[in-house]
């Protein structure tokens, strides 16, 4: 299963951020990556400092349940958990690639405060406001459930209380401050990660 995990992972890796990236220079120019932003031990710099390392730790976990230095939890490791595991990040990954096809040009990882991007509102996007999110969270739910490992769950941990943050402290107060009134209008009518739930603005 771990070896399962990591293709995976490498597939999610390719299509979430390579292929992606690529596309989204051929038509912009730009890859799309904004780096980190805010000063060190920010808000801001910890949302983006944690992702990444939830990303990183996220691959390490199958990696070191492979060569036996990580043992699975006991109470999770069944085939039904498992199989239950693959199927969410199958279609995490199917998810994140749908959701950043509606996002077109304004896909982007990071926030540039100096820009401007198209407020995306159709496709995923009338469902709920992060469906790229959503469908990382899914995918990287999915792939603890296949290597049950206490890395696994702490890179889970560590990628929700990351996103959350990117998405309350940085992504909603740069489109409220951008978009304004129409930005507003959609949070009140589409919820934050999943349909109905965070009809609101938070800053």
């Amino acid at each position: 299963m771990a070896v399962t995990a990591l293709g995976l992972y490498l597939i999610f890796a390719v299509l979430g951020f390579g292929w992606r990236s690529w596309t989204q220079y051929r038509h912009t120019g730009s890859t799309g990556f904004r780096g980190i932003h805010g000063r060190p031990g920010s808000l801001q710099w910890l949302a983006g400092v944690g992702f990444i390392a939830a990303i990183l730790a996220g691959a390490a976990a199958p990696l070191l349940q492979l060569l036996d230095i990580l043992a699975p939890i006991s109470v999770l490791d069944a085939t039904w958990i498992h199989t239950t595991g693959t199927m969410a990040a199958v279609a995490g990954i199917a998810a994140t690639v749908y959701a950043q096809r509606d996002m077109g040009q304004s896909w982007r990882i990071g926030v540039d405060p100096s820009e401007t991007t198209t407020l995306v509102r159709h496709g995923a996007f009338a469902l709920v406001r992060n469906p790229i999110f959503t469908a990382m969270l899914i995918f990287a739910a999915g792939i603890t459930l296949m290597t049950p490992n206490p890395l696994a769950l702490a890179a889970f941990l560590v990628l929700l209380v990351t996103i959350e943050l990117q998405v309350r402290v940085v992504e909603e107060p740069y489109l409220n401050a951008v978009h304004g009134r129409a930005y507003r209008d959609y949070c009140g009518a589409v919820g934050r990660f999943v349909p109905h739930i965070g009809r609101s603005l938070t800053v």
